[in-house]
């Protein structure tokens, strides 16, 4: 494993147990030795799932399959394997997916379509499908609920292993959620990126799941880059157990719903955070919040196009408060912005506005604001009530040898 990005927790969390659960990580060496590289996890009957998938037109096999199990709404099981995408392997990349859902359908009994499947490492080389399935058995024999190897078995160039919880209510009743994520490089959201999986006890239908997923994921996983590049297999599953015994929720709409929707919010915020922080080689979390836009979708894009600098990202891991570089990226993003109006902030300090540098502007405390580990931006364009706000991560050499290196 890489040397452990600057920007880690002290350590992984604490996380409840999700009821309706079970699951188990191993060493299956489906590419790398001695790694744990398999999850298998087992739902109680009646599990709900909504998931959002990449946008990629080169979307990996089992990208595919989980958009296909996900119109049954229902799930029983997931399998998740590192090191090998499964993207780009042609009928025997679908044979392997329709292998590993098989087989875990035989030992939990039930149809393969309630049997989801992600994958995650390198494109373009046929699975060794043999190593997973053969070690399923062995899997489901140790179920329990372990998180950090759960997040350790889903990690390619990850340097720590990202999960997040909240408790909530419904109807009140105690809700639990709990998330585990991977992601580091080829982070550009086009849904969610990365992989995340994300279990709560609550019974929720899946046309209910479904648009509350969505949501949340626009502004949580949808608001990130590391780099500007979207994965073929970037796969967020929501699975709701129904354990905690809530009443009967059919609307989306339901106001019994609004502490939910929080509380995944957060979780999902809290992992997409930690994919940022785990950046391929990132030394600084930045945030950038944008106003005034003509609305919000274009203060989204303002902002990501700000945050995929690689002037503004290289500037920032060289801790030179260069601004232009920010009103650059704003003249490029294609949306409106009026240069004349046009502010920006660093790290609370007013840098420039009305479409200048601010009169007896002192560079010192930006420059100092520079150097720590989390840098604010807040850019205002000037023609709007849009606002939204984006994160990313500086651009250091270590992105390049982290990827240089990546298949040796």
């Amino acid at each position: 494993m890489p040397e452990k990005s600057p920007l880690a927790p002290e350590k992984f969390p604490d996380l409840p147990a999700i009821k309706g659960l079970e699951m188990a990580a191993g060493v299956c060496n489906v590419r790398y030795v001695n790694k744990t590289d398999v999850l298998f996890a087992s739902f109680a009957p009646g599990t709900t799932a909504a998931g959002v998938f990449t946008k990629s037109k080169t979307a990996a096999a089992p990208i595919d399959w989980c958009r296909k199990c996900l119109e049954g709404g229902e799930a029983r099981g997931l399998v998740v394997n590192s090191g090998n995408a499964n993207a780009f392997t042609g009928r025997a990349g679908v044979e392997a997916v329709e292998a590993m859902a098989s087989t875990a359908a035989g030992l939990l009994g039930c149809a393969s379509e309630d049997i989801f499947i992600a994958q995650t490492g390198v494109i373009g080389e046929p699975v060794a499908v043999d190593k997973i399935t053969e070690n399923l058995p062995g899997l489901q024999a140790q179920f329990a609920q372990d998180w950090e190897s759960a997040a350790d078995a889903i990690m390619t160039t990850d340097t720590f292993p990202k999960g997040a919880a909240a408790v909530t209510e419904i109807n009140g009743t105690e809700i639990t959620i709990t998330g585990i994520a991977k992601g580091s490089g080829m982070i550009a959201p086009d849904m969610a990126t990365m992989l995340a999986f994300i279990f709560t006890d609550a019974k929720l239908p899946a046309d209910v799941l479904q648009p509350i997923l969505a949501d949340v994921t626009n502004k949580s996983f949808n608001a990130i880059t590391v780099d500007s590049d979207t994965s073929t297999s970037d796969t967020l599953i929501l699975f709701a157990t129904g354990q905690a015994g809530n009443g009967e929720i059919t609307s989306v709409d339901d106001p019994e719903l609004e502490a939910f929707k929080m509380a995944l919010g957060l979780v999902c915020v809290d992992l997409a955070h930690q994919i940022v922080r785990d950046g391929e080689g990132a030394t600084k979390f930045v945030e950038i919040q944008l106003t005034g836009a003509e609305d919000d979708a274009a203060a989204k894009t303002i902002g990501l196009s700000i945050a995929n600098s690689p002037l503004v990202k290289t500037a920032i891991a060289g801790e030179d408060a260069n601004w232009g570089r920010i009103v650059a990226a704003v003249g490029k993003s294609g949306e409106a912005a009026d240069r004349d109006k046009l502010r920006i902030t660093i790290g609370g300090i007013d840098v420039a506005r009305d479409g200048g540098v601010v009169p007896g502007y002192d560079e010192a405390p930006v420059a100092e604001h520079m150097k720590g580990q989390n840098i604010l931006i807040e850019v205002d364009v000037g023609v709007g009530q849009g606002r939204a706000t984006v994160w990313t991560c500086d651009l250091t050499h270590g992105y390049i040898s982290i990827n240089a290196d990546y298949r040796s």
